[in-house]
């Protein structure tokens, strides 16, 4: 098959989601599929907004996916009559994230119209797509693809963990972009009122 695969920016960008949507380009291709990286210029959420004046979908493929993150660039795009099933790769919601209701209530209509405009999508998580469903209903297909976890070796037990806390140091590892959405914060005040001994790394 022939695949789009509309992203914001280069599909190198240091992050989990682009890391995410790395490993689908290259399981699709190592099943022998052709996948096309169409790349939209990374700005301001009102300027892509104005995308919707010039951007239209490619010709010639068999399915589209979209990251979720390009939905105020594809609006008008996706609403009209398209030869091929668009569906769209959801991390998460933009108007889920932690910020004044009134900015959400606005990115939320703007999200619910791209939502809506999708023929299926891909989810990272049952959370994910629980928000979805809430938004839009459950009238589309989908299906959860779960990132890798198996890639640190097997899980300690909660078991391991309390003998830990009395041996040594309880060692915590976060590793995230250094942003309010990622939570590192909570993780902070949680641990502020802890009186035994521990060691935070963060890798940002």
């Amino acid at each position: 098959m022939k695949i789009g695969l509309v992203i914001y920016g280069s599909l190198d960008t240091l992050s989990g989601g682009y890391m995410y949507d790395r490993k689908l380009v290259e399981y699709l291709r190592a099943q022998g599929d052709t996948v096309e990286v169409i790349s939209l210029l990374w700005r301001n959420y009102a300027s892509h907004l104005t995308d919707n004046l010039s951007f239209k979908l490619p010709a010639n493929l068999d399915i589209l996916i979209q990251d979720e993150l390009n939905h105020p660039s594809l609006i008008s795009a996706n609403s009209g009559r398209h030869p091929y099933p668009i569906i769209s790769l959801v991390h998460h919601l933009r108007c889920s994230e932690l910020r004044p209701k009134w900015q959400n209530d606005l990115y939320r209509v703007v999200e619910k119209k791209y939502l809506q405009s999708m023929d299926g999508f891909i989810f990272n998580s049952q959370t994910t797509k629980g928000v979805v469903n809430g938004l839009i209903g459950t009238s589309k297909p989908d299906v959860i693809a779960y990132p890798p976890t198996d890639r640190f070796g097997e899980a300690i037990s909660e078991e391991e963990i309390k003998v830990r806390t009395v041996q040594g140091p309880l060692q915590i590892l976060f590793l995230g972009n250094v942003m309010e959405r990622k939570g590192l914060h909570t993780l902070l005040e949680a641990l502020r009122p802890s009186t035994f001994d521990l060691r935070l790394d963060v890798v940002g």
